[in-house]
């Protein structure tokens, strides 16, 4: 499937910045047999003093700039067309969940993909017993790896409820789940915690959905903003898989790869610092056309 992605975000300051730099990790990724980007480029507003575009420790598109001038008001935007393959379901061939740490201790790889960088906490993601009381209601030691995945995410699915105004992007995931409020990235941080606390290795996808869902479908949420889900390690023999649980299902065609990482701060789309004062507002905008 095509898919033509435009994004626009925009910042406006109180008080005008003299100076910034900032990371941007807004180009969808090129995965082979999964996603291929066709063409892509990102346009700045005011132009940076500096600009350099390059590929993090987990393969992520990173464009880094460096602002210099003063600038009241910063606009990033992304144009990109994107060839997503197909899905097709296969059989679940994952170990039971009481068997992947004895496949997991077979990984003696420290490459980026290897399952040993998402195994315990993470900048933004600390451990609490309270996920993995959680996670164990759902899941029993019998049950494949896969199985315990989806167990946990449509369980989330069911026990939270999305509300764009609940949180920020620099909520706890704890925070979140109490109040059993959130959005993309709290259901993600919070069923990562999950996973990792039954010993599941777990990280983080930004990326974006398809804005019109196909003909007799229902709408899905997070559609009109970068959205995030989770990719969790099911063994040798499975790999990675990636599951949604804002919207309760296995991440397919819809979902167009962005970035990965352990937690929201390794896939952020914008990151940095800036030097200004007072209060600052941003606006997102985001389609996803098929073609």
């Amino acid at each position: 499937m095509l898919y033509d992605v435009a994004l626009e975000i925009t910042y406006d300051y109180a008080s005008p910045a003299n100076s910034g730099r900032h990371a941007l990790r807004l180009m969808p990724a090129t995965i082979t047999g999964e996603q291929r980007l066709i063409s892509g480029q990102i346009q700045l507003a005011p132009g940076p003093s500096e600009r350099h575009d390059r590929t993090d420790f987990y393969g992520n598109a990173v464009t880094d700039v460096a602002y210099r001038k003063t600038h009241s008001e910063l606009t990033f935007k992304l144009k990109a067309r994107i060839d997503r393959t197909a899905f097709t379901e296969e059989l679940d061939i994952s170990p039971p969940l009481n068997n992947l740490g004895r496949e997991l201790a077979v990984i003696q790889s420290l490459q980026p993909e290897a399952p040993v960088h998402f195994t315990s906490v993470s900048p933004r993601l600390p451990l609490d017993p309270v996920f993995a009381v959680y996670a164990e209601e759902h899941v029993n030691p019998n049950m494949s790896a896969c199985a315990a995945v989806e167990a946990i995410g449509k369980a989330l699915h069911k026990d939270m409820h999305f509300d764009a105004d609940a949180t920020t992007v620099d909520t706890p995931a704890l925070e979140a789940f109490e109040r059993r409020h959130g959005v993309c990235q709290d259901y993600s941080h919070i069923m990562i915690a999950c996973l990792r606390s039954i010993g599941i290795p777990a990280g983080y996808v930004s990326g974006f959905l398809r804005t019109i869902p196909p003909e007799g479908q229902p709408r899905l949420e997070g559609a009109d903003a970068m959205h995030a889900w989770v990719r969790a390690w099911c063994g040798i023999e499975v790999g990675w898989i990636e599951y949604d649980p804002t919207n309760a299902t296995r991440v397919g065609q819809d979902h167009i790869v962005v970035a990965r990482g352990r937690d929201y701060g390794d896939a952020a789309p914008v990151k940095g610092v800036l030097r200004t004062a007072g209060s600052q507002t941003t606006d997102h905008k985001v389609d996803v056309i098929p073609r």
